[in-house]
């Protein structure tokens, strides 16, 4: 890996279009390097673990609306080369920018696919139904969509290791777009003048604020990376035609840096691949075993532990207070540090409760375990001792755990905290958890075989049993699918609620 010093540049200075980092994304996109196989293995978990959200989702109100969407734009004169893309749930081809809406927002509707957190935040596999969707409409095979998404995940991931957005109040998928236009340029073969042009125009119409993410948050959170891939796709197809975009989109001087992010004076050090360097970010990323925002998984781990191993702990009267000791991302995000009334409100929105970490704490104590419907039901967060308790729990920055946060170490790397309970007789119950046990280091790392369970009991009762095993059995071969069979990667459903009107 190379750093790359990115900062704004005044008008009247020469920046070489080479030392733009669009440019040097651009080139990482081009670069044909192979794709390792421990990295194709993990994009092959990857690929299920999205199909299986998006198949636990089919029902839920912003994927039918959303779905409809897609449905009321059919690839109208598909051929060769332009077929059309699928949409989850439905048979059919789509227009590839509406397949990929869809198709996003059933991947992060239950925010329950995987994470990469770091000097921002991300879920890299939003990259994966936007790259899919172009493969599947332009007729790609396994091999080059395995290529894709390994883009996709690097540049993401290398712009999230490296420039924090949302120190400035600018949502996480400002990353995403460039990320998926670069996949899908990696994908196509594309030229680094048309990936570069891409990049920017990608950034450009991605960018906006993270009150999707604060206070009463709504259904548009989903929405947001959706988005971000369906601009990409647009943004590769306006390429491809010649168009240009604002440039330097990050370094100029009304650029993003300049007033968007740090300003004149900020500087930022991005690493990147170097030529003939294999794509390996992937491997740095982490899925989820519950339902919930990754700095929540940890968490649920401990408190379904210490709910059982002292169940007097989920009694409100037996409880004072409890108080999680964990980083600043999850004391002001998710945490009693953000301020927001609506984290202790049982009759908040199933995307404000997913945010809480006092609410998720309190269920999956009470519970000891952690279902991605059940969990968030109006009547669970109503319920009388588990408010009282909830009401409890508050959260405190801990200098340590927010360096661990940050540390590029990957041993050192931790996501949880340590819990201070007190009880209502004067004991107290001290514990701790630095990574969710789903987690490369955690107690029970994710391995294919948990991919593919978590495939088949989301799918249960949604799919039938020789669709699951039909996806399943394509999935597990995407290196070596044919063009057909990328065709196919997709699931069908029956019984799926009928879209709501809209204009189209």
């Amino acid at each position: 890996m190379k750093l790359h010093t990115v900062r704004t540049h005044r008008s009247d200075e020469h920046l070489p279009r080479e030392e733009e980092l669009a440019w040097k994304v651009a080139q990482v996109a081009a670069d044909p390097v192979a794709v390792e196989s421990e990295v194709a293995e993990m994009i092959v978990n990857r690929v299920i673990d999205n199909a299986s959200v998006a198949v636990a989702s089919l029902s839920r109100g912003p994927v039918v609306a959303a779905r409809g969407q897609a449905q009321s734009r059919p690839q109208a004169d598909a051929r060769p080369g332009r077929a059309g893309s699928a949409v989850f749930g439905v048979e059919g081809v789509h227009d590839p920018e509406w397949a990929a809406w869809a198709n996003g927002v059933a991947v992060r509707e239950l925010d329950y696919h995987d994470t990469f957190l770091a000097a921002e935040y991300s879920h890299p596999g939003d990259n994966i139904p936007p790259i899919l969707a172009v493969a599947q409409h332009t007729g790609a095979d396994g091999a080059a969509l395995v290529r894709g998404i390994a883009t996709g995940y690097e540049i993401q991931m290398d712009l999230v290791r490296a420039i924090s957005l949302h120190k400035h109040k600018i949502d996480h998928v400002a990353h995403l777009g460039p990320s998926a236009a670069a996949g899908i340029g990696t994908l196509l073969g594309l030229a680094p003048e048309t990936i570069y042009q891409a990049i920017g125009q990608a950034l450009h119409t991605t960018t906006a604020t993270r009150q999707s993410r604060k206070g009463q948050i709504s259904t548009w959170k989903a929405h947001a990376p959706a988005f971000a891939g369906k601009m990409a796709v647009e943004a590769i197809d306006r390429a491809m035609r010649g168009q240009t975009s604002p440039a330097p989109i990050w370094e100029g001087e009304d650029g993003v840096i300049a007033w968007l992010l740090d300003g004149p004076d900020g500087r930022y050090e991005v690493p990147l691949p170097e030529w003939g360097e294999p794509k390996r970010a992937i491997l740095d990323s982490y899925t989820k075993e519950h339902s919930a925002e990754y700095q929540a998984q940890a968490w649920i781990d401990l408190a379904r532990r210490l709910g059982l191993e002292h169940p007097e702990l989920r009694n409100p009267d037996a409880v004072r207070q409890v108080v999680l000791h964990t980083s600043h991302h999850t004391h002001y995000v998710i945490g009693s540090g953000s301020g927001d009334p609506q984290k202790y409100d049982p009759t908040a929105s199933r995307e404000t409760l997913d945010h809480s970490i006092p609410y998720i704490f309190t269920v999956a104590l009470q519970d000891g375990a952690w279902d991605h419907v059940g969990s968030y039901a109006p009547e669970r967060a109503g319920r009388p001792d588990t408010v009282a308790l909830w009401h409890k729990v508050t959260t405190a920055e801990d200098a340590e755990w927010t360096r661990r946060y940050h540390s590029e170490d990957p041993a050192e790397k931790a996501f949880g905290g340590r819990v201070e309970i007190e009880l209502a007789d004067g004991s107290r119950i001290v514990e701790e958890i630095a990574v969710a046990d789903a987690h490369p280091l955690g107690a029970r790392p994710f391995a294919r075989a948990d991919y593919v369970k978590k495939f088949r009991t989301l799918a249960t009762g949604v799919l039938a049993d020789a669709e699951i095993e039909r996806f399943l059995g394509l999935a597990e071969r995407l290196p070596e699918l044919t063009a057909a069979e990328v065709a196919r990667l997709n699931v069908v459903a029956s019984g799926l609620p009928t879209p709501p009107e809209g204009l189209f």
